[in-house]
């Protein structure tokens, strides 16, 4: 069975690493002929701070479902094209936005204050550049804006999908049709034959295409789709290992 697994807020929190009892758990899984996949709002190079590097050539979903790494080698499933940028660059313009973007390493950023930035590229392993030098690019972060609601307002009319963030109010947007479970059919995962850990609007994709599902904490867009849901707090690392124990139990013999 495929274990598919979002990042922050779900199995690491406040920007931490994943702790070395959920890994020795993500050990186990694989151990019983499991596979165990990591999907993230977070680009790639960002992703890998927060895993061990045991863990850094399983296949991994970055930039909500816009990157794709498989045994080390990063993809993107599908870039914003020129007239998708456009439109995006003129809002940005016109609401005086900062903003973090995206390249399949690289990016390009004009926010200086964000709580975001704070741990960006802690390996410093990527280059901030003009986006001009990005080449493709996967995603687009909303820092900061004017008139947000607006923003929103206008991102929905043209067909984006933008994901918001209570934390520190950062608006996510993507290009169309990009979403995590587009980006789990590339790695071949099918229909009702995945379980899924997640926690926010963005796995929502995830959890309407999964066999089982566990919700981390309480999101509106989740909870009528969750199969069942652990609350946050001192013991949900235990109660998320005692899970995993017994789901891979419950599906050890099925492919």
């Amino acid at each position: 069975m495929r274990f598919v697994f979002d990042l922050d807020g779900t199995i690491c929190f406040r920007g931490q690493p994943v702790t070395e009892p959920i890994l020795r758990q993500f050990d186990a899984l694989v151990a019983r002929g499991h596979e165990v996949i990591f999907a993230s709002a977070r680009p790639i190079r960002e992703m890998l701070p927060v895993l061990h590097d045991r863990f850094h050539s399983v296949s991994l979903i970055g930039a909500n479902g816009g990157l794709v790494s498989k045994k080390g080698i990063i993809s993107a499933v599908q870039p914003f094209t020129h007239d998708e940028l456009l439109l995006i660059y003129e809002l940005i313009e016109h609401h005086k936005a900062t903003y973090l973007i995206d390249g399949d390493w690289n990016y390009a950023c004009t926010g200086t204050n964000h709580p975001i930035l704070e741990n960006m590229d802690s390996r410093q392993v990527a280059k901030c550049v003009p986006i001009t030098e990005l080449g493709d690019i996967i995603k687009v972060l909303i820092l900061s804006a004017e008139h947000t609601g607006n923003l929103l307002d206008k991102l929905h009319q043209l067909n984006f999908v933008p994901h918001t963030y209570q934390e520190d109010g950062g608006i996510d947007i993507s290009p169309r049709g990009i979403h995590k479970w587009r980006a789990l059919q590339t790695l071949h995962v099918e229909e009702n034959n995945f379980i899924v850990f997640g926690n926010d609007a963005n796995d929502e994709s995830m959890f309407q295409k999964s066999r089982h599902s566990v919700m981390i904490g309480e999101h509106p867009k989740l909870a009528p789709l969750a199969t069942e849901r652990i609350e946050t707090g001192e013991s949900c690392e235990r109660r998320i290992i005692e899970k995993l124990e017994e789901l891979s139990r419950q599906y050890d013999n099925v492919i």
